[in-house]
């Protein structure tokens, strides 16, 4: 075949992928983010987030949430990897519009990056290597001047949802591993219960219920862990059986509360956190994990922030009445004061 006409068939062959990635990532946008006031661009938490199998997926809130956050109606809102610069948060009259070519890039390398996470996951649940080579294929040749990148934000998403920080067994080597956080797990507000691979879907999940109320109904629930890939019924490879995990286990373990909502008919059931949620972490730490998400700060989200700062003093008074019951009346916030006022 003539050099030329292979050349042509090549090139065509280039623009029919980007054509079908671009249509892909334009469905997903439409399928989360079509009531948004304010949503950000794609359909996972990590703008290199798994797009469907693995990730945290889409943090949501309620329609009547504060403009500054997405909803489970409808919108999702998702973090850019490192300081990405094709970023953007849209809203519901711009997204309708063409992405830029910036942003269309990132969307790309996100897809790309949702591949790596899934690879990687497989890898170490069934113990077997991690290699560079492998990765490569995946990312495709034509991706692999933005390898680094890509491989940065899903290294990014493992390490902040699933606590498994990846490393070089030899530096500039062909085989990574992964490892658990013990920065991660040595927090003090978390306990070391909170690894691979619980706190995968119990972070986002009481994300979930923060984000909406502080209460969210399991038929909620399922539509956000769909959004992950997960379903009722089917086992998933991480999780398992995944109802049993947050219906029965993480309820016996008291991190999450499943109860019938009062006077239904006929009977629906909703989540909120535990007792042990409450002790181990804080609606702080998971506003922060959610900003985190979204490549932004807590401050980003206003009326959250707000809450959360008002949970926090709440905790030091508590704290403060326990250590010392004569001081029980003092103000609480120099305890909370590394956190910022809202303005």
């Amino acid at each position: 075949m003539p050099r030329g006409h292979k050349s042509k068939l090549r090139a065509r062959e280039k623009r029919r992928q980007n054509r079908a990635e671009a249509q892909s990532l334009k469905s997903a946008e439409a399928a989360t983010g079509e009531d948004a006031e304010a949503a950000c661009s794609s359909s996972s938490v990590l703008a290199g987030a798994p797009s469907n199998a693995t990730g945290a997926g889409p943090l949501q809130t309620p329609s009547s949430a504060p403009a500054t956050t997405s909803a489970t109606a409808g919108v999702s809102c998702k973090r850019s990897a490192g300081k990405a610069k094709g970023r953007v948060c849209k809203s519901k009259s711009s997204s309708q519009a063409s992405p830029s070519p910036e942003s269309f890039a990132l969307d790309i390398l996100t897809q790309k990056a949702s591949h790596l996470v899934d690879y990687l996951l497989n890898q170490y649940q069934m113990k077997e290597p991690i290699r560079k080579t492998d990765m490569l294929k995946i990312v495709h040749k034509w991706y692999r001047k933005d390898f680094s990148e890509i491989l940065k934000m899903a290294s990014d998403h493992m390490d902040l949802v699933y606590g498994l920080e990846l490393k070089e067994v030899k530096p500039n080597g062909n085989l990574y591993t992964l490892v658990q956080n013990e920065d991660a797990t040595s927090d003090e507000s978390v306990s070391r219960a909170w690894t691979f691979p619980i706190k995968g879907i119990l972070m986002p999940v009481l994300s979930v219920i923060f984000l909406n109320g502080n209460r969210t109904s399991e038929k909620e629930i399922w539509e956000f862990l769909n959004m992950m890939g997960i379903y009722d019924g089917k086992s998933h490879f991480i999780f398992g059986d995944t109802r049993k995990l947050i219906t029965q286990d993480l309820v016996q373990e008291e991190y999450l509360v499943y109860q019938q909502v009062p006077n239904s008919d006929p009977p629906c059931y909703e989540f909120l956190w535990g007792p042990r949620a409450h002790a181990e972490t804080s609606k702080m730490k998971i506003l922060e994990f959610v900003a985190k998400m979204n490549d932004r700060v807590p401050t980003s989200f206003p009326a959250y922030y707000a809450e959360a700062l008002k949970d926090e003093e709440e905790r030091a008074r508590a704290a403060l009445k326990a250590s010392s019951p004569s001081k029980a009346g003092s103000d609480p916030r120099p305890a909370s004061s590394h956190y910022p006022q809202p303005e």
